[in-house]
């Protein structure tokens, strides 16, 4: 959740499913910006690594790279994973097609599995992402796909394609009066550009995959983290019961499965008898001690409470629902997608009532008769009912030191029960004790040992903090359904 002065920056694209599904049903006119809080850090305190290249500036990459860190919770700051990736880099460069090519890679305090590139070489990766990675040959893998964008200039290609998309955009919605007609534009302008990047991603997959063979790293590492990407994002997806071809739709990556086939297609291309470097031990002995998932500074989920140690509160979501925290929003979904719940902040005047604000015409569909000023913990607040044309909404607003928090609950059908999840919610909303605030530490990746006697499941049960322990085990240490470990085997677990 985006601290209090980011507030401002507006709804971006990131959302996870559930949050277009609220902010399209709700149709604001202005939505608030919770997010992770985070505070990014400013570039002169940004520790990017850089593999002996300058990479060239301009007024916009600048403009995106500050965008970027501020979406993404800042620069992640570990100079034995800066100094692994500056190694892994420099070998990829050098085999590359390109060795003048100048890359800056960044990595992002960000739980999540992603990684991007700037069309100047600035290079992204989550810490998420180098946690989900089991070995070096996985990690190049990734950082030579984004560099095979950077090559195939497809970040450029693509920004041309966006402004062509725009002006269609804009043309159409301005000249036409008939909403199908532009409904049906809009969608194709869409579906083209999905289709533009799959094509764009599988060809970045394949010198993605030339470029790490030829540095010696295993052609195969590809494959293996698309597939725990995949694993990665089924688990995900399997907690709110979305169904996860449909997010590859409009997606700017192609459906997983495809991309696997293609990289195992690739590699096989590049084998060698004595096959290709892993570098194992000392990508985990890099890893060792990261942190994983959110960091609790930016605010945090542990099961169905979202706690905020740095801004001194906490709430929790009813049975069934599981909570995501993005950059602008805490997003809930109930299990089978009837209900859901947006909390964020917004800014409100001093002077402007909370009833005021909920029927100020931020949100259509405002029931006026319904707004009523209640009392929360103590906190002081209002809550409004709202009507749309395929859901019913609770909307409370609640005013906690300067910031005003809204709790937005959307269902499919009004209820007893979506009625009591709404208030119970709302009224769990309490001021974090100092013991509460002293605890809350970050989860990290821990590596250790496989001893005699270990399995799958004691080691998972060492787990802390994370859903599913067996199954996350098996997908951080790249294990299939039915692997097990063997001693002295080295391994990842989740601790506090």
């Amino acid at each position: 959740m985006a601290c209090a002065e980011h507030r401002e920056r507006g709804i971006r694209r990131r959302f996870f499913a559930a949050t277009v599904l609220l902010c399209a049903a709700f149709t604001l006119s202005a939505c608030g910006n919770i997010g992770r809080f985070e505070t990014a850090a400013p570039s002169s305190a940004i520790s990017p690594i850089k593999p002996n290249r300058t990479v060239a500036q301009t007024p916009a990459s600048e403009r995106e790279h500050e965008r970027i860190l501020s979406s993404y919770g800042g620069a992640y700051d570990d100079p034995r994973l800066e100094a692994l990736i500056g190694k892994t880099v420099d070998r990829l460069v050098a085999a590359s097609d390109r060795p003048d090519q100048a890359y800056k890679v960044t990595i992002l305090n960000s739980g999540a599995v992603n990684a991007f590139a700037l069309p100047t070489g600035q290079l992204y990766v989550t810490r998420g992402l180098i946690a989900l990675a089991s070995d070096t040959s996985e990690l190049s893998s990734v950082l030579s796909h984004e560099m095979a964008h950077v090559l195939a200039k497809h970040a450029s290609i693509r920004e041309d394609q966006a402004r062509q998309a725009a002006v269609v955009t804009r043309v159409v919605t301005d000249m036409s009066n008939d909403p199908d007609l532009t409904a049906l534009a809009l969608a194709k302008t869409k579906l083209t550009m999905a289709s533009f990047s799959r094509t764009q991603e599988f060809e970045a997959d394949g010198i993605g995959v030339g470029i790490s063979a030829k540095a010696h790293f295993d052609p195969y590492g590809a494959a293996r983290f698309l597939t725990s990407m995949e694993r990665n994002a089924a688990l995900k997806a399997g907690k709110t019961s979305l169904d996860p071809r449909a997010q590859d739709f409009l997606s700017s990556h192609p459906a997983t499965p495809e991309r696997v086939q293609n990289a195992q297609a690739s590699a096989r291309q590049y084998t060698s008898p004595e096959g290709g470097e892993r570098d194992r031990e000392t990508y985990l002995a890099a890893i060792d001690n990261i942190v994983y998932g959110e960091d609790p500074s930016e605010g945090f989920v542990r099961g169905r409470r979202f706690l905020h140690p740095k801004l001194g509160f906490t709430f929790q979501a009813p049975d069934t629902f599981t909570l995501d925290n993005t950059a602008q929003a805490v997003i809930g979904v109930r299990e089978g997608g009837t209900q859901a719940m947006r909390f964020d902040v917004v800014r409100v005047p001093a002077e402007q009532s909370l009833g005021e604000y909920l029927n100020s015409g931020w949100m259509e569909g405002v029931e006026k008769s319904s707004t009523e000023d209640i009392t929360i913990n103590g906190f002081p607040a209002a809550a409004a009912t709202a009507h749309g044309d395929s859901w019913q909404f609770k909307v409370y607003a609640l005013r906690f030191g300067s910031d005003v928090y809204r709790f937005i609950f959307a269902t499919k059908q009004k209820s007893t029960e979506s009625e009591r999840n709404a208030r119970e919610t709302v009224n769990s909303f309490r001021r974090l004790t100092l013991e509460e605030i002293q605890a809350a530490r970050p989860l990290r990746i821990k590596v250790i040992t496989v001893q005699p006697g270990d399995t799958v499941e004691s080691l998972a049960h060492r787990m802390a903090g994370v859903d599913r322990p067996a199954e996350r085990f098996r997908i951080l240490n790249g294990l299939d359904q039915h692997a097990q470990v063997k001693t002295r085997d080295r391994v990842k677990i989740v601790v506090d």
